[in-house]
């Protein structure tokens, strides 16, 4: 047993054990200073993007949830990629997590930005709000959790302490800043298994854990874009209130939630907008 060894990337300390077995060039002429986004639900098309082309990625993990999308916004290079694919046909726990991260990986770029929507559980996370989580409680089960598996990898743990970059999270609270959008700072991930919603019981355990949103995709993917040493951090999107709080302490209309998202995801889109002008630093 070894513990990974840290890199600096974008002056954040995590373990990049892989980054020598992919050719920067592996996609083409591609630079770190691309900035890479994963839409969730809400968010299968970045719309301010403008496209130059997309391209189907193979991994030694499977297929992605489906082609990379590369553009620009403004003069900045991106690459998008629909975590639940473009007709929003995949479900949280079947995710190719390990794909998705290293086919980003595998651009040789360093920054990943992820949009999720969640269930508020904390009394100002209302519907409609945006959150930039700090840390995270994995409640998921049965996914493909690490790269570090198999008979030609050495058991390797990574230092999980704070689980998202902080250097993208302050880039997108500054970004949030800019588009004089308001954002909450901070707030603890509870990432469930999913695809169905939770109980008024389960989501009362997470509040008791100091749960304060509730998801279905924080994790693995922000375990394993640790373990690629990627400068990894989420942008949350309040869609409802979760099960038993306020306006779901009965029931949870999902028509609801979509309008909310809806409208959300606009404002979501001006922060992104803003968030890409900080690649040139």
């Amino acid at each position: 047993m070894r513990a990974a060894q840290p890199a600096e990337v974008f002056g954040w300390s995590a373990s990049a054990p892989f980054r020598h077995l992919c050719p920067s060039k592996i996609l083409g002429s591609l630079t770190k200073k691309m900035l890479a986004i994963i839409g969730g639900t809400g968010m299968t098309q970045l719309g301010c993007l403008e496209i130059s082309h997309r391209r189907i990625v193979t991994t030694p993990y499977g297929e992605p949830s489906g082609p990379l999308t590369f553009g620009s916004i403004g003069d900045k290079r991106v690459v998008f990629l629909a975590r639940h694919g473009y007709g929003h046909t995949i479900p949280p726990h079947e995710v190719n997590y390990r794909a998705n991260l290293w086919a980003l990986y595998s651009l040789n770029l360093t920054r990943v930005i992820a949009v999720a929507s969640v269930g508020g559980i904390r009394a100002d996370l209302a519907p409609g709000t945006l959150a930039i989580p700090d840390q995270i409680i994995d409640y998921t089960h049965g996914r493909k959790y690490t790269f570090y598996e198999g008979v030609d990898k050495p058991v390797t743990h990574i230092d999980f302490t704070e689980p998202y970059c902080q250097l993208s999270r302050k880039r997108l609270l500054e970004a949030a800043k800019r588009a004089q959008e308001q954002v909450i700072d901070g707030g603890v991930y509870g990432a469930t298994q999913g695809p169905r919603l939770e109980t008024a019981a389960e989501i009362a355990r997470l509040e008791r854990d100091g749960v304060d949103m509730v998801g279905m995709t924080g994790m693995p993917e922000a375990a394993l874009a640790k373990e690629l040493g990627l400068c990894y951090a989420t942008i949350a999107v309040v869609a409802n209130h979760a099960a038993g709080r306020a306006t779901s302490a009965h029931a949870i209309r999902l028509e609801d939630a979509h309008a909310v998202l809806q409208g959300a995801m606009i404002r979501v889109r001006e922060v992104l907008e803003r968030v890409v002008e900080f690649d040139a630093d």
